[in-house]
């Protein structure tokens, strides 16, 4: 796949898990990793952005739920959507640190947007936590490489 491919597949991959749409974006940057020969910076940076404006999405359509108070339209479980709420009220801002994981991360960002979090503050702690989890993705390709 020519370079281009790579980062617009991983990219998408990425944007896509980040949201309410079930992906994972993972198997794609460990394929990245492995099979071709882009610089491996790169690929964990196009990852982190398609994950973080995916959550920034999120972010958007808590904002508009704050207006609706309904998650009918989104698909979002409310048992999730409560559960991320109670740990975001909870924990507070820095709970989006747990927004790369499975099952919270996304209601998490969602409930930061419906909570009307700051995008000051919800952009750079979201991206901290997405490229620190493609991080640990690649060290641990990397081992399966190695």
């Amino acid at each position: 796949m020519a370079s281009a491919g790579v980062y617009t597949t991983l990219f998408l991959a990425a944007f896509l898990a980040a949201t309410v749409v079930p992906f994972s974006s993972e198997i794609t940057l460990t394929a990245a990793l492995t099979a071709s020969a882009q610089p491996w910076a790169l690929l964990i940076a196009v990852a982190t952005l398609g994950n973080v404006l995916g959550s920034i999405v999120n972010w958007w359509l808590g904002r508009a739920l704050s207006h609706e108070r309904s998650t009918r339209f989104l698909r979002v479980d409310p048992t999730k959507l409560a559960r991320a709420e109670g740990w975001y009220r909870r924990y507070g801002r820095w709970s989006l640190l747990m927004s790369w994981a499975p099952i919270i991360g996304d209601p998490l960002t969602i409930v930061a947007g419906f909570l009307r979090e700051p995008l000051r503050f919800f952009i750079p702690v979201v991206t901290a936590a997405k490229a620190a989890r493609y991080i640990a993705v690649a060290a641990i390709a990397a081992g399966f490489i190695g």
